[in-house]
């Protein structure tokens, strides 16, 4: 008899031993969900950014290839690019000017709604210091920009659409190259 109240008593514990690691684990495989989101997120500035880091070094090639047109290459900030020659893109062009605008039209392509900040947001310039173009110095700077939705940029901006107040706003992630000629 007194063995068969001992049975019933520790039958309960088991299940309260069942729910606890019910429990716990629940809360680990939530964590990991949390950590390959974040992961996701991570891989995708990485990409983007590499993207830019690219059409930063593509320029700064072009640039170097043609020592006597470099200010046709500068671009200040809310100013336009050159317009596409008519030719095209292919071969590239022999001009300064036409070969910016084929770059400008790469970046487009290649960064997410780079096309919206074009003028606004990319610069390529002369400068001594960092993230000022003062249009003198041995350093060139070039800025490159890309909008993400909130939360998938490391470094995020937060642009504010002036033209719909109701919108959202949008994110705006910056790559900024600074090099000598």
């Amino acid at each position: 008899m007194a063995n068969a109240l001992g049975k019933r008593r520790s039958s309960g514990f088991s299940m309260i031993e069942v729910l606890v690691t019910l429990v716990l684990i629940s809360i680990g495989v939530l964590g990991m969900v949390a950590l390959q989101a974040r992961t996701i997120q991570y891989t995708q500035d990485a990409v983007q950014r590499n993207t830019a880091a690219m059409l930063a070094n593509d320029l700064v090639e072009l640039m170097r290839a043609m020592p006597d047109g470099l200010d046709s290459f500068y671009k200040a900030t809310s100013t336009t690019f050159p317009n596409l020659p008519a030719a095209g893109c292919t071969p590239l062009p022999a001009d300064a000017a036409g070969q910016l605008s084929c770059w400008a039209e790469r970046a487009k392509s290649a960064l997410p709604g780079a096309s919206d900040l074009l003028n606004s947001e990319f610069y390529i310039c002369r400068t001594t210091t960092a993230n000022t173009c003062s249009g003198s110095g041995d350093a060139i700077e070039i800025q490159l920009a890309w909008q993400v939705r909130s939360g998938d940029c490391m470094a995020p901006q937060v642009v504010e659409d002036e033209e719909n107040e109701d919108s959202d706003s949008q994110v705006v992630c910056h790559y900024r190259l600074r090099t000598q000629i």
